[in-house]
């Protein structure tokens, strides 16, 4: 049998972590949490499409393609949380259960940062729990992905 697929999908400036705002994002890169991504899908019985992208219009596409394709996306947005409406009606489009992840708790940073278009669209949403916050909706995923075989 086929493991289930997961989209998990990384926005602008993931790429430097590590290197950026350490205080903030911890000294993590993203080949790090990509391992962590890695070994919970390995241990969970499911597989993953990680990717990364700085721009809008790839990550638009990316979650047009998983319609069909995927059973769930996990998304960390990063900025563009804050100003794309492109990006939730892309997830409200194809229609799959959608975890929002952040790394740095969104509600103790500045005030623009409050607000998550994303959020309208995800059925969760994990915040400010580092790198970690990955494997947890991972987890959670396949939770509702075997929740939904069994029905």
């Amino acid at each position: 049998m086929e493991r289930p697929l997961i989209a998990v999908l990384n926005g602008p400036n993931l790429n430097m972590l590590g290197l950026r705002q350490p205080e903030v994002y911890g000294r993590a890169t993203l080949d790090d949490v990509e391992q962590v991504c890695v070994q919970a899908a390995e241990r969970l019985d499911v597989a993953i499409d990680f990717r990364q992208t700085n721009g809008e219009g790839e990550l638009v596409s990316w979650i047009q393609e998983c319609r069909g394709r995927a059973r769930g996306i996990i998304i960390n947005p990063a900025a563009y949380s804050h100003t794309s409406v492109a990006i939730l009606d892309a997830l409200l489009a194809v229609d799959l259960p959608v975890i929002e992840v952040h790394i740095s708790n969104i509600h103790r940073r500045e005030a623009f940062r409050h607000h998550s278009y994303v959020s309208r669209a995800a059925i969760g949403v994990i915040c400010g729990l580092g790198v970690r916050g990955y494997a947890l909706a991972l987890q959670a995923m396949t939770d509702m992905i075997l929740d939904e075989d069994d029905q």
